[in-house]
């Protein structure tokens, strides 16, 4: 089966583009063509700023300068305020696209002077000018922490996504401070900047076995950079129940289940096989399904071929979002045990996959191990933080590059 992402809202940028009144001003006849009179370029090149003055542009959109046609290109671009304050810019290669690469300033008047030249090297020019307006209302940065309130296993990172992307390290400070989780038992956590909009926050280890969790932020009115304010954030709460963990070894053909510590059951499975080897690794069960209908489509497998497969699976704990589970494989009960012939989930039998649907919740572990797979991927495709080490871990967080001298003293030789 296929995850959907979760969806984000992008802000579109509509470029109000403004026609320039031609007008070619005649050449100066003979000499080098820079030496003549440069011509008005105003048919050459597209402004995407108002510059009739009875609009104003957006300060937070950026500037652009376009040459219209392929009869000539830009060669320069300059853009000014009335305190002389120049906006900085790109100009492409081709000269067919000029932009701006800071921001403008709100409530200014700009000029903007273009140079241009024609397929015949003649040089023309145009000045425009207009006004930006200053924002009536301030850009809000909204958090949703994740997931759903609820009880969890004690692998379930706390996660925090961002309505709008945060690229600069002094923002990602401002906003990493305001984020804050506590936990009853007290443990040592980081938050990590998985990209621009989300962080994901876990212990060192797992958490505590019936702990509460809380998550909040002390954002609101906040400045997190430039027009970004942040908003108010509505608080989380998580419990944990016991400590269950699955492991996997693929080379033995068995999982093992504890809770608390202690051995519970040990199951005889089946893996991937090879060319679909079971990924290695820390997995977090991300939910679970009674019925899925499974399809070799899905995962890249021809319809018909020697591989392709559609069958109806039940107690389906799923682990990757690209569709890998442990489920019932009523039809490989005879290799269970024996050998990986699977196309990478676990398959069990379905008395003991009804036994593991009923004992795992979200947020248990379910780690592979001793198999000739690819590593869990950290991210994008469930929860695979816990394969990221604690060193690592730290340097993902915007408040410091690595772990202290008092974290140092904690960590294991090996994480350090």
């Amino acid at each position: 089966m296929s995850h959907s992402p979760q969806s984000r809202t992008v802000v579109g940028c509509t470029l109000l583009v403004a026609s320039l009144s031609a007008g070619l001003a005649a050449c100066g006849s003979g000499g080098h063509p820079l030496s003549a009179k440069p011509y008005d370029a105003a048919g050459q090149i597209a402004v995407s700023a108002p510059v009739d003055g009875a609009r104003k542009a957006d300060p937070d959109k950026p500037l652009e300068v376009t040459a219209r046609g392929a009869e000539g290109r830009i060669t320069d671009v300059t853009a000014t305020d009335e305190k002389g304050r120049q906006v900085a810019g790109e100009l492409a290669a081709d000269g067919g696209r000029w932009h701006s690469t800071a921001p403008l300033a709100a409530g200014a008047h700009y000029t903007v002077r273009v140079s241009t030249e024609n397929e015949d090297g003649e040089p023309g020019r145009r000045t425009v000018t207009f006004d930006t307006s200053t924002p009536k209302t301030k850009k809000r940065l909204k958090v949703t922490f994740g997931p759903d309130a609820g009880k969890y296993g004690v692998g379930q990172p706390v996660t925090a996504e961002l309505s709008v992307p945060v690229k600069d390290k002094a923002a990602r400070a401002v906003v990493e401070r305001a984020l804050q989780v506590d936990s009853v038992p007290a443990v040592q956590g980081s938050w990590y900047w998985v990209d621009d909009e989300t962080l994901h926050y876990r212990p060192k280890t797992y958490w505590p076995t019936h702990a509460t969790i809380t998550a909040h932020a002390n954002l609101e009115g906040v400045k997190v950079g430039t027009r970004l304010w942040g908003a108010k954030v509505a608080p989380l709460k998580l419990t944990t129940g016991d400590r269950v963990i699955a492991v996997t070894d693929a080379s033995s053909h068995s999982m093992t289940v504890y809770r608390n510590g202690e051995e519970i059951n040990e199951i005889p499975v089946t893996t991937g096989k090879p060319g679909f080897e079971t990924r290695n690794g820390v997995k977090v069960v991300l939910g679970k399904e009674y019925y899925v209908r499974m399809r070799g489509t899905t995962v890249g497998i021809s319809e018909g071929s020697s591989d392709s497969y559609d069958l109806p699976v039940y107690y389906a704990t799923r682990v990757t979002w690209s569709g890998e589970y442990v489920h019932a494989a009523p039809w490989s009960v005879g290799s269970q045990g024996y050998e990986n012939v699977s196309h990478g989930c676990t398959g069990m039998s379905t008395g003991n996959a009804e036994w593991f649907f009923d004992t795992v919740r979200t947020g248990d572990i379910v780690k592979v191990v001793n198999s000739n797979g690819d590593d869990m991927d950290p991210f994008g495709n469930g929860y695979g933080d816990w394969n990221v080490t604690w060193k690592k871990w730290h340097q993902g967080s915007a408040l410091q590059k690595g772990p202290t001298e008092t974290d140092k003293a904690r960590l294991r030789p090996e994480d350090v």
